[in-house]
């Protein structure tokens, strides 16, 4: 092998290390994303899930942001409101509840931050109780397409994003191994319009674990160093052939 050869080889191989070192640090900060594909029978099972999207990200060992998103399907789109409106198992012997915000990108409904309530441990249709809940005043009206809340633990510490929650004690309607979070869904066509009201209302929950497509997912900058990195060394690999 040349000197030059050699120092290209060496070039590459430094830079896929750091790319992997970059994927690794990536992938351990990564936000916790899954879905809640699970409707409760009489209520909203008849529509097709998913019906939303749930994500944890741990921003550090004691503080982890909780989003839920709404997701459209057949049409329809599913919003969260009233008593339950959102609900997680909380993986933690003790925790407190803050920033609480919500938003519908719909027309006609009403967002205020007083809407909001700590509901504490609460039961979802058909899936058990949750030991973490939220309430949004006055029903469909206020319903959201987004909401985000903090969850602080105060008995120790999340070691990563999937360690934040836990599954619930199952309820009738869910599998044995229970849910790490459900919603209160109003089923609405979209885009979402206040005034035309609900097709239908009910809870969903998510499968053992999140479920389906649940993973950590690694920074895009990162994936994209590691991409470069490989490029880079099969040019080498392919000059010295």
């Amino acid at each position: 092998m040349s000197k030059n050869t050699y120092s290209m080889v060496a070039r590459a191989t430094a830079l896929l290390g750091g790319a992997a070192l970059a994927l690794s640090a990536g992938v351990a900060s990564a936000a916790f994303d899954f879905q809640l594909f699970l409707g409760n029978p009489g209520g909203i099972s008849g529509f097709p899930g998913p019906y939303a999207n749930v994500d944890v990200n741990l921003t550090d060992p004691t503080h982890a942001t909780i989003t839920f998103t709404s997701l459209t399907n057949s049409g329809n789109i599913y919003l969260f409101g009233d008593g339950g409106s959102v609900a997680v198992n909380v993986n933690a012997t003790s925790w407190t509840l803050s920033n609480i915000t919500g938003s519908n990108s719909g027309t006609g409904f009403t967002n205020l931050p007083g809407d909001y309530t700590n509901g504490g441990a609460g039961n979802e249709d058909g899936f058990g109780s949750f030991n973490q809940t939220i309430n949004t005043f006055d029903g469909f009206t206020h319903s959201t397409d987004t909401m985000s809340f903090v969850l602080t633990n105060t008995g120790g510490t999340w070691a990563n994003d999937q360690a934040v929650l836990t599954d619930n004690i199952a309820g009738a309607n869910n599998s044995p191994d229970g849910s790490l979070a459900a919603a209160h869904i109003f089923v609405t066509p979209f885009p979402a319009v206040q005034s035309n009201g609900a097709i239908a209302t009910g809870f969903a929950a998510s499968n053992p674990g999140g479920g389906g497509p649940g993973n950590f997912i690694p920074e895009p900058g990162s994936l994209a160093l590691l991409g470069v990195a490989m490029l880079g060394l099969g040019a080498v690999t392919r000059r010295r052939s």
